[in-house]
């Protein structure tokens, strides 16, 4: 029988220990973590992920700051804003709510973050710091993916690992991740020939693809570790409603596999959780405070 990587109940667990950090160590430092989140315009999508990473700060006690622009906003007002949170010592971290409107340089805006405060670990300093294997912020999805693996003592060094996907938010950043694990990491993407053969040679195979149900049985060797990343919604067979899958079938793949994470519930819920390790990492930088979280950064 396959073994669900159950994300939301790490995510869970990882949540107390963190509620449990901040009570200790807010008392040294005489304030809680805070976290800014900007949303530009009103794409439904990022309102809803907006409200969910308010809701978890809330639950482990980091104080947000939701600053929701108009969508008719400029790039130097948007600029200015982030020079201002740059400056703000209540702020520990700050993101951008991708995708924002395509009238504004996301990667200009990006590069403009404090390196420090950088919770989605894009910006070009801790990518570098990434590829060198040095303490950095770490890129949230690709960072929650290593700690599922990990809680499950599931190897990673030695393993043929194949990742499907090549973006900066998860692919790239996670095959360095693998890598400086000492896994054999092969990066695929949608001009990789022989696809089907190559997944077929992994150990474990990671689906960022951005393709529902792309993956079947035939991508997966036998007790393999499946891990899907996409998430997508489609129209069920009642017009009416609509229903969650990923990028694998999971129904076909799951009678083959020693481990998969399920869509939703795998690696959705460690993403914003991950969001919340990194603003506790630089409060934690800020205020010389114990490292005993250190150890969930990979």
């Amino acid at each position: 029988m396959s073994l669900k990587l159950d994300g939301k109940k790490l995510s869970l667990d990882i949540e107390e220990k963190l509620e449990n950090y901040i009570s200790i160590n807010k008392l040294i430092a005489k304030r809680s973590p805070g976290l800014a989140l900007i949303r530009i315009g009103e794409d439904p999508a990022s309102g809803v992920y907006v409200k969910n990473k308010e809701k978890a700060c809330s639950r482990v006690g980091i104080k947000s700051f939701i600053f929701h622009l108009e969508d008719t906003v400029s790039q130097k007002e948007v600029e200015k804003l982030i020079e201002k949170l740059n400056l703000d010592k209540n702020i520990d971290g700050m993101l951008l709510q991708l995708p924002i409107p395509k009238k504004l340089d996301e990667q200009s805006l990006i590069s403009n973050i404090n390196p420090e405060k950088d919770v989605d670990g894009l910006n070009e300093q801790n990518i570098g710091k990434l590829v060198k294997n040095e303490p950095a912020m770490r890129s949230c999805t690709p960072a929650g993916i290593v700690n599922l693996l990990r809680s499950h003592s599931i190897p990673i060094e030695g393993m043929k690992i194949v990742v499907i996907g090549r973006s900066l938010l998860v692919g790239k950043p996670l095959s360095l991740m693998l890598l400086n694990l000492n896994g054999t990491v092969t990066m695929t993407h949608s001009k990789t020939k022989n696809l089907n053969k190559l997944c077929r040679e992994a150990d474990i195979l990671i689906a960022a693809a951005g393709k529902p149900n792309l993956i079947d049985s035939s991508f997966v060797k036998d007790g393999a570790v499946i891990i899907d990343v996409g998430i997508h919604r489609l129209k069920s067979s009642d017009k009416n409603k609509t229903r969650l899958c990923g990028d694998v079938l999971l129904e076909d793949v799951i009678p083959k596999v020693s481990a998969y994470t399920p869509v939703p519930g795998g690696v959705g819920p460690m993403t914003v959780t991950m969001l919340l390790v990194n603003t506790i990492f630089s409060w934690q930088k800020q205020f010389s405070l114990s490292s005993t979280l250190n150890d969930l950064l990979p």
